[in-house]
């Protein structure tokens, strides 16, 4: 099931989407948040329920919000997949290389991207996401899936100047440069992660395109990796890293501008798309 969170005529709310319609559950579920119901386990039951109520909304109507309401961390994996160390001329690592993202770094579907006064260098990674459900601490590979509620797309725009010759925080944490949804999507639904197709498209033109099964740490030993050296909490995003065909390894490099139109497209996850625009 796909479960989004939106707002409409100044109020946010959250539902799940029924083709190109939205049935309300923030309504129907008082004092409840899509962060909560994985909070306290009561999702499975609401998707039970969901489809039973008539749609709310058409798709249209609605503006998206990030699907958690901004109320999660987002842990991002960097240099995890095969294909894109071999374009970058990088060794396979012996452990993930870890940073974390802002929130304020971060727009919904449909929201705007900002290129940076700063910098010319404004890059883009189409990424898997996974989203935690419950807390754990020293999670063992075998149940690392019992851990996770759903799967997303991630958008993990870098501002490359700043990645490599000042830090990788400063470089990763820009305003609105990274992008989360459109919704998540609930693990029954999505199957085995390892099998999905994810393509990026930049004003039409694809730019990536991969299986997630090129990926070096798997979802399992991400889980466990992450869970040894900190809680993983419900509403938790990993976003697991990005495929070959990234911008600054391109001959010449391929920049993102104001104008742009971004799209990444993950099988049985939908398309997250943005348009980008410059700082004021």
């Amino acid at each position: 099931m796909k479960f989004l969170s939106y707002s409409i005529s100044n109020k946010i709310s959250y539902g799940v989407l029924a083709k190109d319609h939205v049935i309300d559950l923030g309504s129907r579920i008082p004092n409840s948040s899509l962060l909560s119901i994985i909070s306290d386990g009561s999702i499975v039951k609401i998707q039970d329920q969901a489809l039973k109520y008539d749609p709310d909304f058409s798709v249209s109507e609605i503006q998206f919000q990030k699907p958690l309401l901004n109320e999660g961390r987002f842990i991002c994996v960097g240099k995890n997949y095969k294909g894109h160390l071999a374009e970058a001329n990088m060794k396979l690592p012996d452990f993930p290389s870890m940073f974390l993202r802002l929130d304020t770094s971060v727009v919904a579907h449909n929201a705007n991207l900002i290129s940076p006064k700063v910098s010319s260098q404004f890059d883009f990674e189409g990424e898997l996401a996974v989203v935690i459900a419950k807390p754990g601490r020293h999670i063992k590979r075998a149940y690392a899936f019992d851990y996770i509620a759903g799967y997303s797309i991630f958008m993990d725009g870098s501002i490359r100047d700043f990645q490599f010759q000042h830090s990788l925080t400063a470089g990763k944490n820009f305003y609105s440069s990274g992008s989360f949804g459109p919704y998540f999507v609930t693990s029954d639904e999505v199957g085995d992660p390892t099998l999905l197709d994810l393509k990026t498209r930049l004003n039409g033109i694809e730019v990536q395109h991969t299986r997630t099964d090129d990926l070096i740490f798997d979802i399992p030993y991400l889980i466990e990796y992450i869970s040894s050296y900190t809680n993983l909490l419900p509403g938790d995003v990993i976003a697991t890293g990005t495929p070959e065909g990234v911008g600054f390894a391109r001959n010449p490099p391929l920049w993102m501008k104001a104008g742009d139109h971004l799209e990444i497209e993950i099988s049985k996850l939908g398309i997250l798309s943005n348009q980008v625009i410059d700082e004021l």
